[in-house]
């Protein structure tokens, strides 16, 4: 067995970065998707596995933010030790002139307390041992760096993590244009995720926007792995990223393809502005899923069909004006949806206190900087 194939083969410990409130919906569904040693944990998600394992968490996680692998932890009391742990580790693997790097770090009840400060001497620790090696030193790249590394200090002990994703996994690559207020695709997958869909039963977004429930609903319920319309992830840009690698990769890709099972619940998309609506199919046809479009106001939203879900993102009067009577609006259409449940993810106050009647749970999320509540309702 040759060094590549023992680091193929090593286990490792990842990190599934996540947004505050979706840790458990994020849990879930790696467990789901068979990753091992998932442990439920605030601000992100632990498992283990090969690299195989962290490079399929990026093209398979729809609720994850970042896929981060970590490569050492040491004693960090001071800046020199920092400075000797990272210099200690072979960055070659990764890292050579002629990539591009990016390091952050978080510091918490250390002597090292200034997160500015940790990033720059562990830079600087990566570029030395580069330029030692090789006589060049690779480029900072704060943007789009090839390698980028991240440094948690907590009672002065250092973890130093790789990032897999490169972009954040919520650019999927599908949402080519977007409405005003975008929702994230990760933040749509986990309420999705949240509300206990079945993926199977009837779902309608009675305010799309650019369609991104609508979509991730589409593409959850026919299997489509998020990560296929990405070009690349950033482990595809490492310096030990050879043409064995790219195989492996494609022959994944390859397998998660033939794994979408085609079919798709039926998902209604609707809206009162057309030009928005044209958004969310152009949208659609980039990810490959068709759910059905049509132009209406939420308060005509039909009481009548199937028994569903409906899931929507409502405006709360911060990014998009609001009326102030919609909340009882809203109110009196969901209550006339006997048998449903409703999931909104509310910025105001408002929904709780305007609808009739109290919901089965709530989850407290963060939508961007905004603190929102996820209110989930069985309507009887």
């Amino acid at each position: 067995m040759t060094s590549t194939d023992t680091a193929e083969t090593e286990i490792l410990e990842f990190h599934a970065a996540t947004i505050p409130g979706t840790e458990k919906a994020l849990c879930d569904e790696l467990r789901e998707l068979g990753f091992a040693s998932v442990r439920l944990n605030r601000g992100g998600i632990p498992f283990r596995g090969t690299w195989h394992d962290g490079r399929r968490a990026c093209l398979q996680s729809r609720i994850a933010q970042r896929i981060q692998v970590l490569v050492n932890r040491f004693p960090a009391p001071t800046q020199e030790a920092l400075y000797a742990g990272i210099r200690q580790f072979d960055w070659s693997r990764f890292v050579s002139y002629r990539q591009t790097l990016a390091v952050s770090a978080v510091c918490h009840g250390s002597a090292i307390n200034h997160s500015g400060f940790a990033a720059l001497k562990v830079k600087d620790a990566i570029v030395d041992q580069v330029r030692e090696r090789t006589q060049r030193r690779p480029d900072v790249d704060r943007e789009d760096a090839d390698v980028r590394v991240f440094v948690h200090l907590a009672n002065d002990k250092a973890a130093v993590y790789l990032d897999l994703s490169g972009e954040p996994l919520h650019r999927r690559g599908y949402r080519k244009t977007a409405g005003e207020a975008p929702l994230r695709e990760t933040l749509a997958a986990a309420i999705l995720r949240l509300s206990q869909w079945d993926r199977q039963s009837p779902l309608i977004d009675p305010m799309c926007g650019s369609g991104t429930l609508a979509i991730e609903a589409a593409m959850w319920s026919a299997n489509i792995a998020p990560g296929l319309l990405r070009e690349r992830f950033g482990f595809e840009r490492w310096a030990d990223f050879d043409d064995t690698h790219a195989d492996s990769m494609r022959a994944l890709r390859g397998r998660l393809r033939s794994d979408a099972s085609g079919q798709c619940a039926r998902i209604t998309a609707s809206d009162c502005d057309e030009e928005v609506l044209e958004l969310a199919r152009t949208n659609a046809r980039a990810a490959g899923v068709k759910p059905a479009f049509k132009c209406r106001s939420v308060l005509d939203t039909p009481p009548s069909g199937d028994i569903g879900t409906l899931i929507t993102n409502p405006p709360y009067g911060v990014r998009l004006d609001k009326d102030p009577l919609f909340s009882r609006q809203l109110g009196s259409v969901i209550t006339r949806l006997h048998g449903w449940r409703a999931g909104l993810l509310a910025g105001s106050p408002d929904y709780r206190r305007d609808i009739a009647c109290k919901p089965r749970f709530s989850v407290p999320l963060k939508n961007g900087d905004l603190d929102c509540e996820f209110l989930v309702y069985d309507i009887e």
